[in-house]
């Protein structure tokens, strides 16, 4: 099935975040007719603010990219906020567009809602199979509560709300605070920082020995918008290129591409997290979908950027 994106009024939920910037820059060389509302006129955590703007707007589709994310710091600090906040997000947005008769919701997960165990690559249907990786458990939950709530809305109602689950995202525009950002991010600006210092070492959290599968943010878009025009089952899919890399390996290939030959000293008293987090792209294999950007490509694009951005970035602490 085709959806025609092209000229349907659609609405990205979380258009300034870097899945959301991705995604609007692909749906306006689809020509949709794309409506935006910023943080700052809609707060989507109010349940009032949000349905009454749906109902008022009536996009034909929606794709759900809001939320508040972390990394593993972030999300251990702050379990309350990423509980509350996402569960907020996802439950207005997603009840609003069923009263306003959406005709088609895709809503982004994470590949964190898998368990901490699960069989190596992952398969959607390990969904709630096994205990949660306790170091992101909170935003998986919430996540994990939109995604059965899509699945409910289908089951009682014929909507036709679908989710998606990515895999490990990076790309220009993402967050370089090291409070706050994820593993990669956090890599390059201490990288960087330890080549501008003339320094011969940089620390890596945990042992390096975890592994993870990295996707470039267009690749995910363009995934995205392929699942929307393709896909209408209730089951999740996964989100990802089906390859995965030591973290080890992510720190020297960043290193190769700053052009800094230090040391790496591994802080094994910060946690790894999940061992592995690989998952399985089968289906969305099977719906023609190929990633097309691979690592060392894709951090040299969001290293320029990076440097393009220098002042403003590093003016976060």
């Amino acid at each position: 099935m085709v959806l025609y994106l092209s000229g349907k009024k659609v609405w990205v939920a979380g258009h300034n975040g870097m899945v959301g910037q991705a995604l609007t820059q692909k749906l306006k060389n689809l020509d949709a007719n794309l409506i935006e509302v910023t943080r700052g006129e809609l707060d989507l955590t109010k349940q009032a603010e949000t349905e009454a703007w749906i109902l008022e707007n009536r996009p034909d589709f929606v794709l759900v990219a809001a939320a508040k994310v972390g990394g593993i710091l972030a999300n251990d600090s702050y379990p309350s906020s990423f509980l509350y906040e996402n569960l907020m997000i996802g439950k207005n947005i997603i009840n609003a567009c069923a009263k306003a008769k959406v005709k088609k919701l895709l809503f982004l997960g994470t590949g964190c809602i898998y368990p901490k165990l699960a069989e190596q690559p992952v398969q959607e249907s390990s969904l709630l199979t096994a205990p949660l990786e306790s170091t992101n458990e909170w935003y998986a939950l919430a996540k994990i509560s939109s995604i059965k709530l899509c699945q409910a809305y289908k089951k009682q109602y014929g909507l036709n709300f679908i989710s998606a689950m990515p895999t490990n995202l990076y790309g220009p525009k993402d967050n370089f605070d090291l409070e706050t950002s994820h593993f990669l991010p956090a890599l390059i600006r201490k990288i960087h920082q330890a080549k501008k210092d003339k320094s011969k070492n940089a620390v890596v959290w945990g042992t390096g020995q975890s592994r993870r599968e990295l996707m470039h943010v267009d690749d995910c878009a363009d995934a995205l918008i392929h699942v929307m025009e393709n896909y209408d089952e209730i089951e999740p899919i996964n989100i990802g290129t089906g390859e995965d890399m030591l973290i080890q390996d992510i720190a020297e290939l960043v290193a190769d591409v700053i052009d800094w030959n230090g040391e790496f000293v591994y802080d094994t008293s910060k946690p790894d997290g999940t061992l592995r987090k690989l998952l399985c792209v089968d289906k969305l294999r099977k719906l023609g979908w190929q990633h097309k950007i691979h690592p060392r490509e894709g951090i040299k694009q969001v290293y320029d950027w990076f440097l393009e951005n220098e002042e403003s970035i590093l003016a976060i602490p």
